[in-house]
């Protein structure tokens, strides 16, 4: 099942995607606003859905298939053994080891006002480094209140995937040597396009995650390339962290951002940046 959230005249709802419509989905008659409640609705059954009046799929404006987020957005860094090696090369990492193949995952978050919506132009002028770079990524949405629980369990608290750009201003994220600064300017985390439950993605294995930037292709990994994978990253995380309903997290880029290249090419207005996994879709934002 496919679920986006659109805006509409009185604000952010949620529904499903089918045949190349949105449908909105209702609870006791109202639009559903909060993707929690979406889950709720899921969880007991689509012979339970109220429906409202379909549009086509062209004709509404996508939103953030989250929200609204009770946490920052978790996030895992230095996740792809070959984009630890390219982000050690860089010169950004401050973080202390600078390990090209990390012990135990690289947490770290974006504050939730970084949120932003498919086709939403992200504002690397805000950057004041101008060192603005992207990152695709793997998003999870977790589905069940989870605390301690084990890798072997973990896939039972995933309700779904999505696409996650992680952009980050570069100098800030070393400057500061902590991320969260560098990572958490207004819109500088495209979510979208809509969220895929897990039922439908099936197994993570060989989808491929690529991004591209004015027509060329940056990036290419299949997820199973991960160092840590999703049940990894909720048992660590769960650990210390109690997970609930909603939570976004993402799971780390593979090889090929900006700091890569020599010279680093970084984002300029003008640009345009679109991240794809197969079996979601393609997360596509302008560069302002």
């Amino acid at each position: 099942m496919r679920i986006a959230a659109v805006h509409s005249p009185d604000g952010k709802i949620f529904g499903i995607i089918t045949d190349n419509e949105f449908r909105p989905l209702l609870k006791g008659g109202a639009a559903v606003r909060d993707l929690r409640d979406m889950i709720t609705l899921v969880d007991a059954g689509a012979d339970r859905f109220e429906h409202g009046d379909a549009v086509a799929l062209d004709r509404v404006k996508l939103a953030a298939p989250v929200g609204p987020l009770a946490k920052n957005v978790i996030c895992v860094g230095k996740n792809y053994h070959d984009h630890a090696q390219e982000f050690a090369r860089s010169g950004v990492d401050q973080s202390g080891d600078k390990q090209e193949s990390p012990e135990f995952p690289v947490v770290f978050t974006k504050a939730t006002s970084s949120l932003a919506d498919p086709l939403q132009p992200v504002p690397a002028s805000a950057d004041p480094t101008d060192t603005t770079d992207y990152e695709g990524e793997l998003g999870v949405v977790i589905g069940k209140r989870c605390a301690k629980v084990s890798a072997e369990e973990a896939l039972d608290f995933v309700f779904g995937y999505t696409v996650v750009n992680d952009v980050t201003a570069r100098a800030v994220q070393q400057r500061h040597k902590q991320w969260f600064l560098g990572k958490s300017l207004d819109g500088f985390c495209p979510v979208g396009p809509w969220l895929v439950t897990a039922d439908e993605m099936g197994p993570l294995d060989g989808q491929m995650l690529t991004t591209v930037v004015n027509g060329e292709r940056r990036q290419a990994a299949p997820l199973r390339d991960m160092i840590f994978d999703t049940p990894t990253i909720i048992a660590t995380v769960s650990a210390y962290v109690t997970l609930e309903p909603g939570d976004l997290i993402a799971t780390g880029t593979p090889a090929g951002v900006g700091i890569g290249f020599r010279p680093q090419r970084f984002l300029r207005p003008g640009d345009l940046v679109t991240v794809s996994i197969e079996g979601i879709g393609d997360l596509t934002n302008p560069i302002a």
